[in-house]
């Protein structure tokens, strides 16, 4: 079993950056696809971004591409959401995500982080 652990949330200005971090525990993570999603008041949770543990395949939803980037650091088996240019509509509940399939989606997330609040003031 695999645990995952956001933190990193908190409250920040349209127009500001915030960074997330996931920490993985549990198991080896190298054929494992890492991602965050994130789910607002009253809406379906959404993918936002995913890649390999071992690297590559990155790949963004059109609504942050440009402004967030995922990253990780092997050594300490940390997956990162950095997000600049918050929006007002980035506001949600976001959460670190593993699965096997390299179609990561709602349906083949194996693992859930319990998700770490990121609020955007206009």
């Amino acid at each position: 079993q695999v645990q995952l652990v956001e933190s990193g949330g908190g409250l920040v200005q349209a127009g500001g950056s915030l960074r997330l971090s996931c920490a993985a525990s549990g198991r080896t993570f190298t054929t494992y696809v890492m991602a965050w999603f994130r789910q607002a008041p009253g809406k379906e949770r959404q993918f936002v971004a995913s890649m390999r543990w071992s690297g590559g395949s990155v790949s963004y939803a059109d609504s942050v591409k440009g402004r967030f980037t995922i990253s990780r650091d092997n050594a300490a088996n940390t997956v990162y959401l950095q997000m600049n240019n918050l929006k007002p509509e980035d506001m949600a509940v976001y959460y670190c995500a593993a699965a096997l399939s390299r179609l990561v989606d709602i349906t083949t997330v194996e693992y859930w982080g319990q998700g770490t609040q990121v609020t955007v003031s206009a």
